[in-house]
């Protein structure tokens, strides 16, 4: 496809473009509407693909939970492994699309591999999140930064007092998700480690606040956040963080999310999932 066309899709699903706006520029760049109309299904997640893992699966017990957040109740998916003993946590963070089928799916494959996971919704305040994209995108567009980084750093607080977990915890977010994880590094100084997927990076001036080991996973072609890669790493040296860094080559933004058709990478899917769960394996035993 096209990249213009995948970059175009970025801009609509990370900047107040409205859809109309969005559906226009898309058919100037596919020759018209029907064919803009024709091309949209392969961009738009498919959330029928999101259940690579059933909640059923009797290797691992989920449930719906909350927790206290800064200034309102937040909503939870929880999944942990169905043996009884304390595990180590991993808080899920989702993309700019909320708590959805996906994130879920995501919970569960963490819980499999021998970990608590807990995925926060960050529309809880509202709710929770709608199925309605337009809906959905207009309430990110009203979320407050800092009580929306606080919501998420309770999460930590209430892993904690769960007898199932070791108190030993990380975090792991794509895209909108990715750069919460990097800011429940610098902000929460006893979190073990934290994985971002193509997510925006802190100031550098916060990093030598960062105490968690990093593992951070970049698309080669995207353009938009790997800008901002340099910075970051050199202020991660400069601090003496222990991090990892890996760039896909070939592969997009949101390479990793399986219901989003043309963006999604199974080779670097696999690889950097698979990176992850060593990660945590290690920084959280």
């Amino acid at each position: 496809m096209d990249q213009r066309i995948i970059n175009l899709f970025d801009e609509y699903t990370h900047k107040p473009l409205k859809r109309d706006d969005f559906l226009k520029r898309l058919a100037q760049l596919t020759g018209g509407t029907a064919a803009a109309l024709a091309v949209l299904p392969l961009l738009e997640v498919n959330y029928a693909k999101a259940e690579t893992i059933t909640a059923q699966d009797d290797r691992i017990k989920t449930e719906s939970i909350t927790y206290p957040g800064s200034d309102t109740t937040m909503k939870g998916y929880l999944a942990r492994p169905a043996a009884a003993g304390k595990y180590p946590a991993v808080i899920v963070i989702h993309e700019n699309r909320g708590l959805n089928p996906h994130i879920e799916d995501v919970a569960r494959r963490v819980a499999l591999a021998g970990f608590v996971a807990l995925a926060p919704d960050a529309l809880s305040a509202a709710g929770g999140t709608p199925t309605d994209e337009t809906q959905m995108r207009e309430l990110f567009g009203k979320l407050d930064a800092q009580k929306t980084r606080e919501n998420f750093m309770k999460a930590v607080d209430y892993l904690k007092t769960r007898p199932d977990s070791t108190r030993k915890i990380g975090a792991v977010g794509f895209c909108w998700g990715g750069a919460m994880a990097n800011q429940l590094a610098v902000h929460v100084p006893d979190l073990k480690a934290a994985v971002p997927f193509y997510g925006r990076q802190p100031d550098a001036a916060d990093v030598p606040k960062i105490k968690a080991a990093v593992q951070l996973h970049y698309g080669g072609l995207d353009e938009r956040v790997n800008a901002g890669i340099p910075a970051y790493e050199e202020a991660l040296k400069k601090a003496g963080v222990a991090y990892e860094l890996y760039v896909y080559e070939g592969a997009q933004h949101a390479f990793h999310n399986d219901t989003a058709p043309n963006r999604y990478n199974e080779t670097a899917a696999k690889l950097a999932w698979d990176r992850t769960i060593s990660f945590f394996k290690k920084n959280l035993s």
